[in-house]
């Protein structure tokens, strides 16, 4: 087992970020991205694989409890410095704290405020109580109470969020180590402290960095309470409550939730969850269900369902009069298959998509990690076959990546980011499987991800008919 992230793979993940960079703006010169988001990818990138290689050799010895500092601090500065550089850069580019275009931050923002003076009782009424949709509220409330205490500050929420990322970290340390081993969980939870997308957020006033808190507690409790030999109402209880939050953010997330507790209580094996917690557990989820089909949540679950290709549809002729004419190809059929590897960076310069420039390195890791997530899933149910012991953190990345493909967001970076820190494990575990036979393998990924790259900002331009 690889211990620890191999320099010569992260250098190799730069070298090909570096090239394809490269390519993209002199096959497309006119089109090609500015300096400053030329300059905050290869930071993103650069600063991944450096100080991933770095500081996963350099802490694979260290104590548990050392380790768990390092990556909270680090972490936590990391973030902390981001918020701080993109409020002031925000200000200076767009005349507001706010990313580009921004929509759903701003709302979020004066929602907060609007509750801010209001009592809990009351905002809770307005947001779970008088309403059709409780999808959204869940965030609101959060930054409404959080309201009380930071006033009207832009920047102090987004400092809360950047420790509430640092832990995630941490929780996916747990989460990977009970389901694999110590170096895969250390190899995770470093890829998550560097990893460009978790910190971009942190900068923003959306609901994602927060989200994802409750969605990887949620899994880390579950699973412990799946392994653990002792439980009680406090340990049954914790990760329902954090499932039936889920819902509050985004009910898509909160059915892919559901799904992997199913799917893990039918398929773990019986030495690890135990025949009487298997009859509990199982007793808890159908009261769960039929506690929810009664409500909002099931009313939104139905319309989400009845409404999946009605909606992917118009995503896509939404795309098609903006000139997007190769949109409507971007079925669930087509998409589906590549879920694993989405989405795709952004390198050129079209329809001001500049919040999409600014990310893209992160989204260049996330396909070059996508080979060892391939690795991964294979070793799992064809090698190893250790996938039944697996199968909440795998059930939930496929089913919730399964719900994207065919929502018409398959190639959106928000709507695919809940999906990260699973993918993270499974690229680290990929990692820790290398050998000299399957690294053969793996060096053929290094082709595609250029091809992949390269192709997509061909399908940018093209489909808008720039070339």
């Amino acid at each position: 087992m690889i211990p620890y992230f191999p320099k010569q793979i992260a250098s190799k993940g730069i070298y090909l970020y570096l090239g394809s960079l490269t390519a993209v703006s002199l096959l497309y010169f006119h089109y090609a991205m500015s300096i400053e988001f030329i300059l905050i990818g290869i930071m993103w990138v650069v600063g991944f694989f450096l100080l991933s290689t770095l500081c996963t050799k350099k802490w694979q010895d260290i104590q548990p409890k050392h380790f768990i500092r390092n990556i909270f601090l680090v972490a936590v500065g990391l973030r902390v410095a981001w918020a701080i550089f993109s409020y002031f850069y925000y200000t200076v580019k767009t005349g507001m704290p706010f990313e580009f275009n921004s929509g759903d931050a701003i709302w979020y923002y004066e929602e907060s405020m609007g509750n801010r003076r209001a009592s809990i009782a009351d905002i809770w009424n307005y947001l779970f109580v008088n309403t059709d949709s409780i999808s959204d509220s869940g965030y609101v409330f959060y930054l409404s109470l959080l309201s009380k205490l930071t006033g009207e500050s832009i920047l102090l929420p987004r400092l809360v969020n950047s420790i509430f990322s640092a832990a995630t970290c941490i929780l996916l340390y747990f989460l990977a180590k009970r389901n694999l081993s110590e170096e895969v969980g250390r190899m995770s939870a470093v890829f998550a402290c560097f990893m460009p997308n978790l910190i971009y957020y942190c900068g923003l006033h959306l609901k994602e960095t927060f989200m994802i808190f409750l969605l990887v507690a949620f899994l880390e409790r579950t699973d412990y309470l799946l392994r653990s030999k002792k439980y009680n109402i406090l340990t049954i209880a914790l990760p329902v409550l954090l499932l039936v939050s889920l819902f509050s953010f985004r009910t898509v997330l909160g059915e892919a939730a559901a799904f992997s507790v199913v799917t893990a209580l039918v398929f773990t094996n019986t030495q690890v969850v135990g025949k009487a917690k298997r009859w509990i557990l199982i007793g808890w989820v159908a009261l769960a269900i039929g506690i929810l089909t009664g409500g909002t949540i099931m009313a939104e679950i139905e319309s989400t369902w009845d409404d999946r290709e009605t909606n992917q549809t118009a995503k896509r002729n939404y795309q098609t009069s903006k000139g997007n004419q190769w949109a409507k190809y971007a079925t669930g059929t087509v998409m589906a298959p590549i879920m694993f590897v989405m989405p795709f960076p952004t390198m050129v310069d079209v329809d001001q998509q500049y919040n999409q420039q600014m990310i893209s390195g992160g989204n260049y890791v996330r396909n070059f990690f996508g080979g060892f997530v391939l690795l991964a899933i294979f070793s799992a149910i064809f090698i190893t076959k250790n996938w039944r012991n697996l199968s909440l953190i795998g059930s939930f990345v496929i089913a919730y990546l399964g719900i994207i493909s065919v929502s018409g967001f398959a190639n959106s970076e928000r709507f695919l980011l809940p999906a990260l820190p699973g993918l993270l494990i499974m690229a680290a575990y990929g990692i820790s499987l290398l050998n000299a036979k399957n690294y053969k393998v793996v060096r053929l990924w290094y082709y595609v991800v250029p091809v992949m790259v390269i192709a997509w900002a061909y399908f940018k331009l093209g489909s808008r008919g720039l070339f």
